[in-house]
């Protein structure tokens, strides 16, 4: 073939390989995120407290079909013009859209108060307050409660030696990122700490029902084996309403139901150190388990206590 074609048909082979075909995807789009089995809901409520610094809304909702029974908590907000001219006692109805890890609300709207709407109430039901907050350093008292096997347990000596992460929560809670996320990082955190190379075996993590009377020993061990958990290192228990809110207290937790039967609670994550003493306490939900996990780490292998000083 003569030179000056063979050139040619080079020239023609690189000007079509940089045309781009009309039909050709630029490389640098991304797929869409896709949520996991999202569900829609319309909901109506009463406005409890309105956070715009915090993207969040607090509402008092009715029951909601197939999904949950009304309470009282906080939503998150994308958008925070949605939160405009809302206040306190405020009749609303909003969209409620749910996946497998997050939840969220839009399309907040005021309605006229109706008799068929959730009305602020006060609160019904609540444990009396009977310790006070634990301090970082102190040890807890002890207290009885039954755990997913119906075998009843005392806190201090359960779990003596052991670092110990104590959560709160209720298995009819489906929110994502309220009880459902609380089991979830402590799932993941039992995973983080089962396999980390020479890490300690001296811990355990407990959580506790605030709802004795639905979840039982059996809804509690069924609520765990849906959590792949592992029971030499992973304790579901609850037990008398009095015992439940005196732990939930030594850390901050409260939670009550009022006249209508909503559960309202806070959340709080406790960590105890193999001493025995308190280490650190995580609230509400920001938090990682990898936070926990090292925070674990930390509590297996305290320092020595303090010698005590001969009378």
């Amino acid at each position: 073939m003569p030179r000056f074609v063979l050139l040619w048909v080079l020239v023609v082979v690189l000007l079509a390989s940089c045309k781009r075909s009309p039909q050709s995807t630029p490389a640098a789009a991304a797929p869409a995120v896709q949520h996991t089995n999202e569900r829609v809901f319309e909901v109506k409520g009463v406005v409890k407290a309105v956070r715009p610094n915090q993207k969040e809304v607090e509402i008092k909702h009715e029951a909601i079909p197939e999904y949950m029974p009304a309470m009282t908590m906080p939503f998150d907000v994308r958008d925070t013009n949605e939160l405009i001219g809302l206040a306190p006692d405020q009749s609303i109805s909003f969209r409620l859209t749910v996946t497998d890890t997050e939840g969220w609300v839009d399309k907040i709207k005021k309605l006229e108060p109706r008799a068929d709407l959730p009305v602020p109430s006060s609160r019904s039901g609540q444990p009396v307050r009977v310790v006070e907050p634990l301090q970082i350093g102190e040890p807890p008292p002890e207290y009885h409660l039954t755990n997913q096997f119906g075998q009843t347990i005392a806190t201090s000596t359960q779990f003596k030696g052991q670092a110990l992460a104590i959560t709160f929560l209720f298995t009819r809670c489906p929110f994502p990122t309220f009880c459902p996320r609380l089991a979830n990082d402590f799932a993941q955190t039992e995973r983080k700490l089962l396999t980390l190379q020479g890490g300690p075996t001296n811990w355990h993590l407990l959580t506790i029902s605030f709802d004795p009377e639905f979840d039982q020993p059996a809804v509690l061990k069924a609520y765990a084996e849906a959590h792949h958990y592992d029971p030499s290192h992973w304790t579901f228990a609850t037990g008398e309403l009095g015992d439940v809110s005196a732990i939930g207290d030594l850390f901050g937790l409260a939670f009550w139901r009022d006249s209508t039967g909503s559960i309202t609670h806070n959340m709080r994550t406790a960590v105890m150190d193999a001493n025995g003493r308190l280490q650190r306490v995580f609230g509400g939900k920001d938090w990682s388990s990898a936070e926990l996990t090292a925070e674990m780490v930390k509590a297996a292998n305290p320092p020595s206590e303090p010698a005590r000083s001969q009378p």
